[in-house]
């Protein structure tokens, strides 16, 4: 159904070059079995059967990384999600995921000016007094230049590849259809759960490429910090900013790759840092429900006063106040020691959809809490032990929300980050005081009070609608339209090859009624003959000889076909 479905040409032709890396990579067997070689062939794209030798040699993880990176931006930017999906994949997947770079060169001035020209309103040399004309930075989605406003202010532009848009839309259109089908047809790819993957990552693609929506993001987290006057967040000039292009305040200082220039004789406190860096990261998920989702230290700068900037708000997570709920439940727990608190909410969050058995995956995981019983506060490494958890879901193919996916790997971050800075930095110390704060906040009267109106006005809602629910009910009822919807995994597959069976039965019919036929037109004499017999009982026994040839060829390939898989 894939090539059947395709929107345009281009989009055969990049499913063609898509399989093309697969092949050259070594999964020609994965392409063989989802059915693409031959479709392909059908419609006129013929696959190139060739790779090299010494692949045979290379361990999966880098084989996929490889193919990824030769695939482009999207598949790039696919694989580092995955580098955060712990709770799917081993650690030696995640490092070859944590090393995906693009190879992208940076887009000639020249290139970008019909676009500038479009979203400025003028030429960049008129808005700006002055503008760089080399790239401060290159990446596979946008490129960024310096520039001085006309009031003097430093800030960079950010400006979107062009056509970039077009490609990853078609690339999310295929990689939506493949995930499909090899969820459908690869037994051994469900536990990945590869159409969630994709809708995920698809929807943090696409606001990705929105850099107005990047700068929103950025003046929200910038209004949320604003009690913590040690924190940047960079100004927005929103007079030169749109979808295709940003326009923010240059920030200068130390880069968070830097470290060795963060010493006392430049007025740096490196414990200080880490401490603030926590608490403000810590605030922005935990009180705020909005956070960096990578910060890494090319995302950071230290400024003097031990000063902390954030730039780059393209990846946010976001977190609703019951999820904010639950991680505060799970959070204290790993840190007070209390395995069935942890226990309860990884089983709310991962459900059983897998039919396994929740009493053993309950049992191990108050095991696993309960071995850091004991352990003194400072020598907890939370991002250890939410590592060593998701480690744990993944051996029993659970997977957690993306949501939180993303939160863990912004916390394992954080932790290393602090590390570097500060030796003795330790996650579980600093992030105690504000989660037990939260929780106090949490049963205040004032937040009791509101969360009480909040359920006594959906409870209100629901009273008021039930009367009419109850009536449309009955009404579909007597009616005969009344509808139970069920859900059979394979029902479509299984439809489909019974379709295929009553297609052959029915050929199978034709091709002896032509035999019966023509054998009793052979007895009858007169009419026209051709090389001797009559003609209309040689023409019916060549039409069935033909059919025939098709019935046992298109058995034949069903038969091999299934050996394949």
């Amino acid at each position: 159904m894939l090539i059947e479905t395709l929107d345009t040409a281009r989009d055969l032709g990049r499913l063609k070059e898509i399989l093309g890396v697969m092949v050259r990579h070594g999964f020609g067997d994965t392409v063989r079995r989802l059915g693409l070689a031959d479709k392909l062939e059908r419609a006129g794209q013929a696959l190139h059967w060739t790779h090299a030798a010494d692949l045979a040699r290379v361990e999966p993880p880098v084989q996929v990384r490889l193919a990824l990176e030769e695939l482009g931006p999207t598949f790039v930017k696919f694989g580092q999600i995955l580098a955060g999906r712990a709770d799917l994949f081993g650690p030696e997947w995640i490092a070859e995921f944590e090393k995906l770079h693009s190879q992208v060169p940076a887009v000639p001035l020249e290139v970008l000016r019909p676009q500038l020209r479009e979203d400025l309103g003028a030429e960049p040399e008129a808005v700006f007094a002055w503008f760089d004309p080399d790239p401060l930075a290159a990446a596979s989605i946008a490129q960024v230049h310096r520039a001085r406003l006309q009031g003097g202010a430093e800030v960079v532009v950010k400006i979107r590849r062009p056509g970039i848009a077009d490609i990853i839309h078609a690339d999310l259109r295929l990689l939506h259809r493949l995930a499909a089908l090899a969820e459908a047809e690869l037994p051994a790819v469900k536990p990945y759960r590869p159409q969630q993957l994709v809708r995920e990552f698809a929807r943090s693609l696409r606001r990705e490429l929105d850099l107005a929506g990047e700068c929103r993001q950025a003046e929200r987290i910038a209004a949320n910090m604003a009690q913590l006057p040690h924190v940047l967040i960079p100004r927005v000039h929103w007079e030169h900013t749109c979808e295709r292009i940003n326009v923010q305040d240059l920030v200068t200082g130390v880069p968070g790759s830097a470290l060795e220039a963060l010493t006392p004789e430049a007025g740096f406190d490196r414990q200080v840092l880490a401490q603030r860096g926590a608490q403000a990261l810590l605030k922005m998920i935990l009180e705020d429900g909005l956070f960096h989702a990578d910060p890494h230290p090319g995302n950071v700068f230290y400024q003097p006063g031990n000063r902390i900037a954030f730039i780059d708000f393209g990846m946010v997570g976001r977190l609703s106040q019951r999820r904010r709920d639950e991680l505060l439940q799970l959070l204290l727990g790993l840190v007070e020691h209390q395995p069935q608190a942890v226990a309860d909410v990884l089983l709310d969050w991962t459900g059983d959809e897998h039919g396994i058995n929740l009493g053993q995956l309950e049992t191990e995981i108050e095991a696993f809490v309960d071995q850091y019983h004991g352990v003194p506060l400072a020598q907890l490494s939370l991002a250890q032990m939410l590592a060593d958890v998701t480690a744990l879901l993944r051996e029993h193919h659970l997977a957690l929300p993306a949501d939180l996916a993303l939160l863990i790997k912004a916390f394992i971050a954080l932790e290393g980050m602090g590390r570097n800075l500060d030796p003795g930095f330790h996650m579980a110390t600093q992030a105690l005081p504000l989660l037990r704060q939260v929780a106090r906040d949490r049963y205040q009267p004032r937040a009791l009070a509101g969360r009480a109106l909040w359920t006594l006005r959906r409870t209100l809602s629901t009273v008021e609608q039930l009367p009419d629910d109850m009536a449309r009910l009955l009404r579909n009822a007597r009616r005969g339209r009344l509808q139970v919807g069920i859900e059979l995994a394979h029902l479509k597959r299984v439809g489909d090859q019974i379709d295929r069976s009553a297609n052959r039965l029915a050929m199978a019919l034709v091709i002896a009624a032509l035999i019966i036929g023509s054998s009793i037109v052979m007895t009858v004499k007169g009419g026209p003959t051709l090389f001797g017999l009559p003609a209309f009982g040689f023409l019916g026994f060549f039409g069935a000889v033909v059919c025939g040839l098709w019935l046992v060829r298109a058995i034949w390939r069903s038969s091999h076909h299934r050996d394949d898989e």
